[in-house]
């Protein structure tokens, strides 16, 4: 199958070079190429009804029948039809091509309205005054018709009844899709924007979803979305996968598919398979648009979702269409939790990966027995990237307290085509089994792989059947292993502290410090404030003096002078430094009653002879945080007591700083260290490097000589 569409892939870039090499730059050959491989594939369906579809077209229009969707649909065996009276076969034989072209637009005319959507989509029709004109439009039109390839999703058969050219599927008609894609975007040095999932991603997607509800299936209807569906693959293969699974546990199922794309040519070309699989009801449950900011289903829900995101790729126009991220209130992504009424899920304006989960989530079932259970790829930066209380930690704080994620998948490298990043399928459900309850699993399958024949982009290894099987064990047994490591949810969290430490300043009452206040305070017309501290200073003496708390007092308590915030700002950037052995300086002094809690920023403190509490101005310079683990024995306080307070005794918790975050590190939980080399094998190498070295230097010496 690989080697075939390998082929195919070849032979239509072969059409696009021959017929297209002098009219278009190689970059915008997929204007031309993609829609004809749409329309071909579209054209080879209908072949064998065209004269029954004509018919069916004669009668309706005699009869004065205006609705005739329905009945063509019917003539024609398909979710679609075309009304022309041309095939592509009817076309290739025109000899003239202003001819050529008006039959050509005929026929394109001719398909029904859900085809025509997919035309406007592709802007197609703006072509094929180029072709004309370069008079290449019949020659790519015989190209399509070769006999020795086959876009239809039917298969050829010979003379003897045999299969001659295998149909394509969905799926396998993406993968072409896609590999063209990566080779016109690479002629326009371009990213190719999508990350296609290959066929055996899928395939362990589904089975992961699906396995471990198999025995709780139920005759009935099933709803399947993808949030960022592409050319509709990883839909096809649930369908097929989930109505395999039915079948073999003797249930009778319904299942609807649900899609939105952003792109437009994928778009079309998600909806004209899904025509093809005569599913013209399905074509219609994918939307177009962007699914952060233009939800096609806000109300709807569904039992599975699974989805491959853009990953790395920036979300700001779509925050900009919804507010701002000052005023974005999307309720799927400004919610309540724990107790907060506004969490914010908003991450990076950078990436926005994650908000497709976050959206998928929104629209999990809660009334039923099996819930929902979802499948989603992410690259590793959703395991770790964001501080806590920043909208990535944030969500998945609200997945993992909320117990809706059983487990994740890290997948070998260079699995998909246009990407060789780390990649990991994260498996999610509001119905977790009680086993699963509180846990989470971590699967590391990079090296259940085997390795491609030939790469496809940047894939050069795909899942074998047996590394599926593996995989899908491992998950459903939910057992320690060396590649499967259980953990409670709460080994994810952390609580990340801010360490405050006292400002302490010490005053100069030196002459130069006194000359900077003086000029400072002629700017800002406050002489007053200097002739006091001269005055001061005649009778404390230059200084430095450790005490700023008892230098403030005694310029607040001087005759006929009040002391405003500004005249201490003024004093603190003249006077004042940074002291190690100064004393703090105090910020506020409590009433009586107030208990002391030097932990938490509480110190008792004596104030004019008397006892009080205070609390210290903070040392911005000198402010530090500490991630402490949800799990660490004793919390933040036995943590504090043991792992700061010894080295800083002055420290204390800002407690109103304190947030929650979550992070999962495979690297941590999976990373083994090569063993180290012994001292024989060190010594060996030692030895072989000395005699090398004297070899050489003797060859020196001789050449010398």
């Amino acid at each position: 199958m690989e080697n075939n569409l390998n082929w195919i892939a070849n032979f239509i870039w072969g059409i696009a070079d021959d017929v297209l090499r002098d009219v278009y730059v190689r970059g915008k050959y997929r204007d031309v190429i993609l829609p004809m491989t749409v329309i071909r594939r579209l054209d080879a369906v209908l072949e064998p009804t065209k004269s029954a579809v004509l018919a069916m077209k004669t009668r309706l229009d005699e009869a004065g029948i205006t609705n005739q969707d329905g009945a063509l649909q019917n003539a024609a065996g398909q979710a679609f039809y075309n009304t022309s009276p041309f095939t592509l076969r009817d076309l290739r034989a025109r000899a003239k091509q202003q001819q050529l072209r008006a039959d050509f637009e005929a026929y394109l005319n001719g398909f029904s309205p859900n085809v025509q959507e997919i035309l406007e989509k592709f802007k197609f029709r703006n072509q094929i005054p180029t072709l004309v004109e370069a008079d290449v439009l019949g020659y790519l039109i015989e190209k399509y018709l070769d006999p020795s390839i086959n876009l239809s999703p039917e298969p050829v058969y010979d003379a003897q009844g045999q299969v001659r050219l295998p149909g394509l599927d969905n799926h396998a008609m993406g993968t072409i899709f896609e590999e063209l894609i990566r080779r016109f975007n690479e002629e326009n040095n371009e990213e190719a924007g999508e990350h296609f999932t290959p066929r055996d991603v899928v395939q362990l997607m589904a089975q992961l979803i699906f396995l471990p509800v198999a025995e709780q299936l139920e005759s009935g209807t099933y709803l399947v979305y993808d949030g960022a569906c592409g050319t509709g693959g990883m839909l096809t293969v649930a369908d097929q996968t989930l109505a395999d699974l039915a079948a073999a546990h003797d249930r009778d199922v319904s299942i609807h598919l649900y899609g939105q794309e952003i792109n437009p040519e994928t778009y079309a070309i998600a909806k004209a398979d899904l025509l093809l699989k005569g599913e013209g009801l399905e074509a219609e449950n994918i939307g177009f648009g962007s699914t952060l900011s233009s939800d096609q289903f806000p109300a709807h829900q569904f039992d599975f979702m699974l989805s491959n995101p853009p990953y790395g790729k920036s979300w700001k126009t779509d925050r900009d269409r919804m507010g701002g991220r000052a005023e974005l209130a999307d309720p799927r992504f400004i919610i309540e939790h724990d107790g907060d009424p506004e969490y914010s899920l908003i991450t990076r304006s950078s990436d926005g990966q994650l908000l497709f989960l976050v959206n998928m989530l929104s629209k999990m079932k809660e009334e039923t027995a099996l819930g929902s259970r979802i499948a989603e790829v992410h690259n590793g930066s959703s395991l770790f990237t964001g501080d806590a209380g920043q909208g990535e930690s944030n969500i998945r704080r609200w997945i993992i307290e909320n117990d809706w994620l059983e487990a994740i998948v890290a997948l070998p490298l260079n699995m998909f085509y246009n990407t060789g990043i780390a990649t990991y399928i994260w498996v999610l459900t509001n119905r977790k089994p009680e086993h699963r309850q509180g846990q989470v699993q971590l699967i590391d399958a990079t090296g259940w792989f085997q390795p491609l024949r030939k790469n496809l982009g940047q894939k050069n290894c795909e899942l074998g059947e047996a590394d599926i099987a593996r995989i899908v064990e491992t998950f459903l047994a939910f057992e320690e292993t060396e590649q499967s490591k259980r953990f409670s949810n709460r080994a994810f969290g952390y609580w990340k502290v801010t360490v405050e430490r006292p400002l302490r300043l010490a005053v100069d009452l030196s002459a130069p410090a006194r000359v900077r206040l003086r000029e400072t305070c002629r700017e800002k017309d406050d002489g007053a404030l200097a002739d006091l501290v001269d005055a001061l200073a005649a009778t404390w003496g230059a200084g430095p003096h450790a005490d700023s708390n008892a230098f403030l007092k005694a310029v607040e308590t001087a005759a006929d002078f009040r002391l405003y915030k500004r005249h201490e700002k003024l004093l603190r950037e003249a006077l004042m430094a940074p002291d190690e052995a100064a004393a703090p300086v105090i910020a506020k002094v409590h009433k009586r009653g107030q208990a002391a809690d030097p932990l938490h920023g509480l110190f008792a403190a004596e104030i004019d002879g008397k006892p009080r509490v205070v609390e210290y101005e903070a040392d911005t310079d000198l402010r530090d945080t500490e991630q402490i683990p949800l799990l660490e024995e004793g919390g933040i306080e036995g943590f504090f007591r043991q792992e700061v307070l010894p080295y800083v005794p002055d420290a204390w918790i800002d407690n109103a700083k304190t947030k929650i975050g979550y992070e999962i590190s495979f690297t941590r939980y999976f990373y083994q260290p090569e063993p180290l080399r012994t001292l024989t094998e060190i010594r060996a190498d030692i030895e072989a490097l000395e005699q090398e070295t004297d070899g050489l230097l003797a060859q020196i010496l001789v050449d010398a000589g």
